[in-house]
């Protein structure tokens, strides 16, 4: 056993639930968007009332995010996942945090609850855009 044996390490690449592979980035993102989805969905009347932003809304949001993160999960199934597809998921993440922040100003009228929760969900999606951009440009390199 090597003295760095008990060190943190990336998974190895071929692992897809590795966040620091653009395969394990992506499932990352499909599996927490598509809990974010079911929960608007399936308490969508609670959740609405808690963040502000009204039962349909997140009735709308839900599907729209389950959408997505079948999407996504699909792209991420790839032994390989394109480029071009993950290039369009960074953008989609990227213009997701711009439009729940503009939302939350322009249009929505969040409780405290929802003045906190929706820049933390617009966090956490640029996280992932963030990782899977990483990822990308690592495996690019490694490539060549």
């Amino acid at each position: 056993m090597s003295a760095h044996a008990n060190t943190l390490t990336p998974a190895r690449p071929g692992s897809a639930f590795s966040p620091w592979t653009v395969r394990g980035a992506l499932v990352l993102d499909a599996l927490v968007t598509g809990g974010n989805g079911l929960a608007y969905l399936a308490f969508s009347g609670p959740l609405g009332e808690l963040l502000g932003a009204g039962r349909a809304t997140l009735v709308d949001v839900g599907i729209l995010l389950l959408g997505y993160a079948f999407a996504v999960g699909v792209l991420a199934a790839r032994r390989q996942p394109p480029v071009f597809g993950v290039r369009a998921v960074i953008d989609l993440n990227l213009a997701w945090v711009v439009l729940s922040l503009v939302a939350m100003e322009l249009w929505l009228e969040p409780t405290t609850a929802g003045f906190v929760w929706i820049p933390l969900q617009s966090g956490t999606v640029a996280l992932f855009a963030v990782l899977q951009f990483t990822a990308l440009r690592r495996e690019a390199r490694a490539r060549d």
